[in-house]
């Protein structure tokens, strides 16, 4: 791939400063591929900082049009884009952050017909769907293609984020081995929450992209932003797994 051009230097010189990344973090992130799964309340923070930070390339999956009660939390979309399509929105939006990001916009929500495709477009899926189907067919694609995912999620003022590398952490089946019943499509939230973690998984996909830092593999961070507290839990790999099965070493509870 070609070397960072001067405007490149430029936009993001301070994040070069980084310890540890610098101009060989910033041209595997110039050279990445990402799919984020709904541009929501989540998918719109992760999409924006990571616009911001200088990927590549972005795929966009989101079925719909922008409704009033999306613009609470959902920062890609606009008043004026009411009844427009939210990864149109979304595109247009990013392209005015980043006019050097290819964006391939697809106005569908990630299922079993179409998560094989979508996963095999790009390098690390980051998802922030709300519903469990949607999430359990990213899981399964990235397991069995080997991709990296950061997987996110928030209700009410709590969120968590975790990262898993195929063949070294447990999966996401290995975490909820069926679809919880608790979890719905519509659920109390601030965008301020939203935000946070989706500020939080954008940097997890910064960092498994690019090397810095110790990503959250097999460590589940969970917040409550009601008392502010912040908590680190150790997953564990089942052995019996339908996804990932012998794919990885145990790890403690």
């Amino acid at each position: 791939m070609p070397p960072l051009t001067d405007e490149e230097r430029a936009v993001y010189e301070w994040q070069i400063w980084v310890p540890g990344f610098g101009e060989t973090g910033q041209q595997k992130l110039r050279d990445a591929s990402v799919l984020v799964s709904r541009v929501g309340g989540l998918g719109s923070v992760v999409a924006y900082e990571l616009a911001a930070a200088g990927i590549g390339r972005l795929v966009l999956a989101h079925a719909g049009n922008i409704k009033p009660s999306d613009l609470n939390r959902q920062l890609l979309m606009t008043h004026a884009g009411l009844g427009t399509s939210r990864v149109e929105s979304a595109q247009r939006r990013l392209k005015e952050l980043n006019p050097r990001l290819e964006i391939l916009s697809v106005a569908e929500n990630l299922s079993e017909a179409n998560a094989e495709r979508l996963v095999g477009e790009v390098d690390l899926v980051v998802d922030c769907a709300p519903l469990f189907p949607e999430r359990f067919a990213m899981n399964r694609q990235c397991i069995e293609q080997k991709k990296p995912l950061v997987d996110c999620a928030m209700y009410d003022l709590e969120g968590q984020v975790t990262t898993i590398l195929p063949g070294e952490t447990p999966c996401l089946a290995c975490l909820y081995p069926e679809d919880p019943p608790s979890w719905r499509r519509e659920f109390p939230v601030f965008g301020a929450v939203s935000g946070t973690i989706g500020c939080l998984g954008a940097m997890e996909a910064i960092k498994v992209l690019s090397g810095l830092g110790e990503p959250l593999a097999g460590t589940l961070l969970t917040y409550d932003l009601r008392d502010m507290t912040f908590r680190r839990r150790r997953l564990l790999k089942l052995d019996n797994c339908s996804v990932c099965g012998s794919t990885t070493d145990s790890g403690e509870s």
